[in-house]
């Protein structure tokens, strides 16, 4: 029989329990979480800035195929033949049966006893073989290992000189709460880092008043202007589900507190650039019937920090083309 103690304790858990799934779901569906793509960096987190130090949740729904699977793990893994299943083997399962033929065969325990000296004098042979084996591949292994890891240092250097170069070339913009992230991770295959303009953060800053606003309006010729086709079906999809359950997300009064860029580059004519935005904003959710507050509060802003993908093709305009939560 549980105690009162445990019994009230049990209680409590699944209640706590039902209570956060039921919270963390109603977030989710009126966040969407974190949906999107950023080229082929879609599924690398963006590197940390000042406004969003925190790593930042991974994209959860992409049309961008996850090629990001590690190629060595489908390889087949090689097993290298061990001593006993190669030449040795072959030889040791030869001296075996021979010594039991010639213990059958009237030669007794002797023979045997032959049998098992010869073993041990092949043994000591054929580990000597092995160490001298062991001794050249570790020689050859050893000899270009200086060069790599000079030209990885060399390599970790430019990276460091261009990060450096990002930073002081952010940090000449001038927008109020605009900063300079560390921009500028590693670049992936087939992508090069690019340097942003005052007119691309004016534009970012823009996007985001303009997007939350079409959202609160559910107005989808603004958003098919304002983002890529992708996040337009995401939205839509997510103020169709609000319309379905009876409800009404309104956005108003968005003012950027804190901004500064993440990473951007450039994949053949298409640029990226990743953002992270400290903003707030008056977000309610109504019922459509009553017009009634049925969740936020209208008479007070809430804080929020995301990380927007912004995206553009042959130098035309930016479109937001993902959200992740920070």
């Amino acid at each position: 029989m549980m105690s009162r103690t445990s019994r009230f304790a049990t209680l409590f858990a699944g209640l706590f329990l039902a209570f956060s799934m039921v919270a963390i779901d109603h977030a989710e569906a009126r966040r969407g979480g974190s949906f999107g793509s950023r080229g082929t960096r879609t599924f690398q987190s963006a590197p940390p800035t000042r406004t969003a130090p925190a790593p930042t949740a991974p994209i959860e729904r992409s049309m961008t195929p996850n090629t990001g699977v590690n190629s060595a793990a489908r390889q087949p893994q090689v097993q290298r033949p061990s001593f006993m299943s190669g030449f040795g083997g072959t030889m040791m399962r030869g001296l075996l049966i021979g010594g039991l033929i010639g213990l059958l065969l009237g030669q007794g325990f002797g023979g045997l006893a032959g049998m098992f000296g010869f073993l041990l004098q092949a043994l000591l042979i054929g580990g000597a073989i092995m160490l001298a084996i062991r001794f050249f591949r570790s020689q050859s292994a050893r000899g270009p290992a200086p060069a790599l890891a000079g030209a990885g240092n060399a390599q970790a250097s430019i990276f460091e000189n261009r990060a450096a170069a990002q930073q002081q070339t952010a940090g000449s913009f001038t927008i109020p709460g605009f900063g300079g992230g560390s921009g500028g991770g590693s670049p992936a295959a087939g992508s090069e880092e690019i340097t942003l303009a005052q007119i691309d953060l004016d534009t970012f800053q823009q996007l985001l008043t303009d997007v939350q606003e079409a959202f609160g309006r559910e107005d989808h010729a603004a958003l098919r202007r304002a983002t890529t086709p992708e996040m337009v079906s995401y939205l839509s999809e997510e103020l169709a589900d609000n319309a379905q359950k009876g409800l009404r997300n309104e956005v108003s009064d968005i003012t950027l507190l804190q901004a500064d860029v993440a990473e951007s580059w450039r994949e053949d004519d298409r640029d990226y650039a990743t953002a992270a935005l400290r903003y707030e904003s008056r977000d309610v959710m109504r019922e459509r019937a009553t017009n009634k507050v049925v969740e936020g509060d209208e008479d007070h802003p809430t804080e929020t920090t995301e990380l927007w993908t912004f995206t553009r093709e042959n130098g035309s305009s930016w479109k937001l083309s993902a959200i992740q939560q920070a």
